[in-house]
């Protein structure tokens, strides 16, 4: 857990501010009733990897519970809705818009989750929410053939909109993911 009393490394740079943590150590939602609305937009991904035999299996819709894609993709959707029940200070969001998209590799799937919002803070948490439960429900679905397939690299990689405006990773491509 970061000190968010420690000195900065560097004289110039502004200690960390960890919004969700009052000056007494305890926890809080942080007040966002008078920030702007504005549209909001972001992109994550979970990377399962499994085996090439599981994969082949995947992409014929052969496995013993039936078509994981869509199973997965529904989990997904699903999960990016209930994010504000799963993690505890996260606000309650109008959502917009939910995409799950799937990218076949050689032995792994790449899950791409994107959710958009009109609305007064971002949709990272439920876009990191939906890529890791559409992974999640892929394993529930392949565990039978590969119980060693492994979940990672779940990471935000693009948002827009708000006041810090857009990012991405280098290289992630735009906010929208595939399939937007």
């Amino acid at each position: 857990m970061a000190d968010v009393n420690k000195t900065p490394e560097h004289p110039f740079e502004p200690p960390p501010r960890l919004t969700h943590v009052r000056a007494d150590g305890s926890a809080h939602m942080v007040d966002v009733s008078s920030k702007q609305e504005t549209t909001r937009e972001a992109t994550a991904q979970a990377v399962l990897t499994t085996t090439p035999e599981v994969v082949a299996l995947l992409a014929e819709g052969g496995l013993p519970k039936g078509d994981a894609l869509s199973v997965a993709r529904i989990a997904g959707i699903m999960a990016a809705k209930k994010t504000p029940e799963l993690i505890p200070l996260c606000h309650p969001l109008p959502i917009a818009k939910v995409t799950v998209d799937f990218e076949l590799g050689r032995a792994s799937v790449a899950v791409y989750a994107t959710v958009k919002t009109r609305g007064v803070t971002g949709v990272e948490m439920e876009a990191l929410t939906a890529a890791s439960v559409a992974a999640l429900g892929v394993y529930d679905m392949i565990k039978a053939v590969d119980k060693h397939a492994v979940i990672s690299e779940v990471k935000v990689l693009a948002k827009s909109g708000g006041k810090s405006g857009d990012w991405s990773l280098p290289g992630a491509g735009p906010v929208g993911g595939a399939g937007s």
